[in-house]
């Protein structure tokens, strides 16, 4: 067996406990923002795309009608599944020179990949290189200096809890990555919130917010917050932080206005359920015994 070769199945073993052991068959990070933001970018039909570390081409599968898909991933596991999804597959390491001619391909994804490689620098020249002139190069990366994980350091954890990530990545260092393109274009997404939900008379509403409570999904927040209170009737608004992984002074600020507005208009208000990180927030900034008021709505779990 080749030195190479050899290399290629223990980076294929390492991916593929760890995503047994952290995603599950059709995951995909960010989905609700991440899929219409891609659909955006790859807009046409009848294109090669070229997607690295497809793993089990779940987000493949958001602009596979009308193009063809060749998938490359080191987990040949995945790429079984992915073929199942219509995809062409490649298998082979993306910290690798690229198996395919130049300018073979009119796009070229990279989603949640270059903070996995040994050297993203030389991923972007191979795409680059096998890149049609005037394609596109589509991608994402977490922003791993977000205030969520700095508060994690601040807690004596990991930023991140990925095994397998060899880069933090600010919005900036992206750009400078990006820098041999032309016509670079960063977005910072993040986590959306769920609907309402109602006991069905209108006394007690519930409002269940998901993912991150940060600046970028206070405004949907707030306005969960304000339908809420106006609903008829309602004597209890009970704000769920289950759901709810991180939380910052924007969604600190949001669940302090909700407050107010609950006293103007003279309804019982409690937040329940925060555990972990949020709930820890929430105690250092001493916010957390002024969150709730009036009747109990249903002791925390």
């Amino acid at each position: 067996m080749g030195g190479n070769q050899a290399s290629q199945e223990a980076i294929e073993r390492a991916y593929r406990r760890h995503h047994e052991e952290s995603r599950e068959d059709g995951f995909v990070f960010c989905a609700p923002d991440r899929i219409p933001l891609f659909r955006e970018w790859i807009d046409g039909r009848g294109l090669e795309i070229l997607d690295l570390g497809c793993r089990d081409g779940a987000l493949s599968t958001a602009y596979l009608d009308g193009n063809h898909v060749v998938g490359v991933d080191v987990d040949r596991a995945a790429l079984a599944r992915a073929e199942e999804r219509g995809l062409e597959t490649a298998w082979a390491d993306v910290d690798e020179s690229l198996p395919f001619p130049a300018e073979s391909f009119d796009v070229v994804v990279a989603a949640e990949v270059l903070e996995h490689l040994r050297l993203p620098e030389r991923a972007l020249g191979e795409a680059m290189r096998v890149l049609r002139p005037g394609g596109l190069l589509v991608g994402s990366v977490p922003n791993c200096f977000r205030l969520k994980s700095r508060l994690r350091f601040l807690l004596g954890r990991p930023p991140e809890n990925d095994p397998t990530l060899l880069h933090l990545f600010a919005p900036g260092a992206v750009t400078r990555l990006l820098d041999p393109f032309e016509e670079v274009e960063v977005r910072c997404i993040a986590g959306r919130l769920s609907r309402l939900r109602s006991d069905g008379t209108g006394s007690l509403v519930t409002v269940s917010p998901h993912g991150d409570l940060d600046l970028a999904t206070t405004p949907d927040f707030g306005q969960m917050v304000n339908r809420a209170l106006a609903t008829p009737g309602i004597t209890t608004l009970v704000v769920d932080l289950s759901g709810v992984g991180f939380l910052d002074s924007s969604g600190i600020s949001e669940l302090l206005r909700g407050r107010r507005g609950a006293d103007d208009r003279g309804i019982a208000y409690q937040v329940i359920n925060a555990s972990g990180m949020p709930l820890q927030t929430l105690e250092l900034t001493g916010v957390w015994p002024h969150l709730s008021h009036g009747a109990a709505a249903g002791p925390p779990r």
